[in-house]
């Protein structure tokens, strides 16, 4: 009797594991299914940019890249060991803090030379990293520079002297200023979950150029501070049509080469196309290192005046809607614990403290890509890696600024 019912019991259990197994697999061939009717509908629809999407997962770039050609790279100051300006022990913590972090790369320069140049497994001097939003304060200075070349008569210039397209509705009295400040008023797309929208035509893209136009002014200039794309892509089409040259052509002569550095590479739409100017400048961690330094030693390199002093003193300078921004660039002039970007995303900046110098000047990309610039300590650190979404802007540069000698 107890066999039986053993045997009973067996049987049902069998039966119920083969209808579970049979419903796990038709949910999961559901699932599959659905998500490869998603992928067709989109190849139908944008197959350029759902291959770039894709592609992204194999690790290519969503765009066509543009050499940004350089010079022959001149040798940057080493600090010996009995030479360093830091603690051995807040070095290491650092090191530790970008291998925590996932990086790439980890540079430290402090009075006059290299304190650290760490890379980390699988990186090297030669390793381009996708360094997000850091390009748009490349922006900034490649406009200061073509200001004073005599293409651009002065930041108060309307962008519609420059860009047509601006010209005839309320954009056409946003100034270069304005952009730079990110307070235009100009409006800017967002993502949208599962849709290849504007927001996606400018990320992978073939063409970012009537997505770019299409935005219309919002609210008055000067009357918020509103972080996006839109602004930094408009400014690099005025660097092409003030200067009459592409503008991976005019980085290079203006800027890169003068620093002397490498070659660098800056994503385009499509071969020929436009730049994505607010970010996707490939350049290895020494080069931006090299515009860190920049900052420094106020427009100076290599014994030239490269971006006239009194621009990066303005790039330095908390613009009207924001004391923690200046013109493309962040500033720790406010400590905010929980950093805002624009009243559309909910993405925050972490800083668990305030900045121990009150002077620092940054470049911020997506995921803990970082410059900071600390000129009272004599001071630049470059970080980039993986995205750390959960990076603390306020930890590398106070745990170095902590080991100072």
């Amino acid at each position: 009797m107890i066999t039986r019912s053993a045997g009973v019991a067996n049987g049902f259990v069998k039966r119920l594991l083969r209808i579970l197994g049979l419903t796990v697999a038709w949910a999961v061939g559901g699932v599959v299914g659905l998500v490869l009717l998603v992928v067709l509908g989109f190849l139908a629809a944008k197959p350029t940019e759902t291959i770039r999407l894709l592609g992204q997962f194999a690790g290519n770039r969503p765009g066509h890249m543009q050499r940004v050609p350089g010079a022959p790279e001149q040798p940057l100051p080493k600090a010996s060991f009995g030479e360093r300006a830091l603690s051995v022990e807040s070095l290491q913590a650092a090191m530790d803090y970008g291998a925590e972090t996932g990086s790439d790369a980890l540079i430290v320069w402090r009075g006059g030379s290299i304190q650290l140049e760490h890379y980390y497994e699988g990186a090297d001097e030669n390793t381009l990293t996708s360094t997000q939003s850091m390009h748009k304060s490349v922006v900034a200075l490649l406009v200061g520079v073509a200001i004073s070349d005599g293409h651009i008569g002065s930041a108060d210039d309307p962008i519609s002297l420059y860009l047509p397209e601006w010209a005839g509705d309320e954009r056409a009295a946003i100034t270069i200023r304005q952009a730079l400040w990110q307070s235009s008023g100009i409006d800017f797309p967002t993502f949208a979950f599962g849709s290849l929208g504007p927001m996606m035509g400018l990320l992978i893209g073939q063409d970012m150029r009537p997505i770019t136009f299409e935005q219309k002014a919002v609210e008055p200039p000067v009357t918020s501070f509103e972080y996006n794309s839109i602004n930094p892509l408009v400014l690099g089409l005025v660097i092409e049509n003030a200067t009459g040259r592409p503008y991976a052509e005019y980085l290079s002569e203006a800027l890169w080469k003068p620093l002397g550095a490498g070659d660098g590479w800056v994503q385009m739409d499509t071969e020929g196309g436009m730049a994505r100017s607010y970010c996707c400048l490939d350049i290895p961690a020494r080069g931006w290192l090299r515009f860190g330094l920049l900052h420094l030693d106020n427009g100076r390199a290599n014994g030239r005046q490269i971006v006239p002093e009194d621009w990066i003193a303005a790039v330095r300078t908390p613009g009207p809607n924001n004391p923690n921004y200046g013109f493309l660039t962040w500033l720790g002039t406010e400590h905010v614990e929980q950093r805002a970007y624009n009243s559309k995303a909910s993405l925050r900046a972490y800083h668990s403290e305030a900045f121990a110098a009150d002077d620092v000047t940054y470049f911020d990309g997506f995921g803990g890509q970082r410059v900071y610039i600390i000129p009272s300590a004599d001071m630049v650190i470059v970080r980039t890696g993986a995205l750390a979404t959960d990076w603390d802007d306020s930890h590398l540069p106070n745990l170095l600024l902590a080991g100072l000698r």
